[in-house]
């Protein structure tokens, strides 16, 4: 199971996918205080990577804003950071809309990504050719910007979406790696007790900041390499596993 709609329209389908952050910016009461282009930023991030996830390419966004009009073009610069990290040759059109009625005592605001799907996402299961790993480290609040080097790149996410040997990327949210592992394999229950890693598999992964891809052993090298200090290896036990 992955987050995210998908729609037929026509001869396409439609993956709409979406974040929302809300206390983070940089009014009084905002519970984190970063800048606004770090902010949508941070949700596009997610939205974009659910939606790659689910075999799309991006070709559109939608921004609700309610931290206030005059901070419109400062959200939209952490988009545009955001579409030039990802590195596609299209287009990607921003649009969206604006509270100015009524002020907000906190920031708040909704990402929606729109792409079109360019693959339908195979199975995957548990057997001795697949091979899993944690791309980056699950980080949140002030620790996103405290440890920023430590976040998965955009643009490795989305190559490793596109290297033939990945089975699956899927970005690690609020609900930690171990929950993730368990929407990500097909047929079995993923426990803790089967999985091994040096990472904190509960911890909440804010915007993203790491993934999971699944990928034949044959090509582990070839990620390892590409992927660096940010590749953390993954290994489930497959004797625990219950259908």
């Amino acid at each position: 199971m992955r987050d995210g709609t998908v729609i037929g329209v026509g001869n396409e389908t439609l993956i709409i996918t979406s974040d929302n952050s809300g206390a983070i910016g940089m009014k009084e009461q905002d519970q984190v205080a970063v800048p606004y282009d770090v902010v949508s930023y941070y949700a596009f991030r997610v939205a974009v990577m659910e939606n790659i996830a689910l075999g799309g390419v991006p070709v559109s966004v939608v921004l609700h804003n309610f931290c206030g009009g005059l901070e419109w073009e400062a959200l939209v610069s952490g988009l545009e950071r955001g579409k030039r990290e990802l590195g596609f040759d299209h287009e990607i059109t921003i649009t969206g809309s604006s509270e100015t009625n009524m002020p907000m005592l906190q920031s708040a605001l909704g990402v929606v990504v729109i792409g079109k799907q360019k693959l339908e996402l195979p199975e995957v299961r548990l057997d001795d050719a697949t091979k899993f790993a944690v791309i980056g480290k699950p980080l949140v609040g002030e620790e996103v910007v405290n440890e920023e080097v430590s976040i998965a790149p955009l643009e490795l996410f989305r190559w490793m979406s596109e290297q033939e040997g990945v089975q699956a990327v899927l970005p690690v949210g609020s609900k930690g790696i171990l929950y993730e592992l368990a929407e990500l394999v097909d047929g079995v229950e993923v426990e803790e007790s089967m999985v091994r890693s040096e990472l904190d598999l509960r911890k909440s992964s804010g915007p993203a900041t790491c993934f999971i891809v699944a990928y034949d052993g044959a090509v582990g090298e070839q990620l390892l390499e590409r992927s660096g200090k940010h590749f953390n290896r993954v290994e489930i036990e497959r004797g625990q596993a219950r259908a």
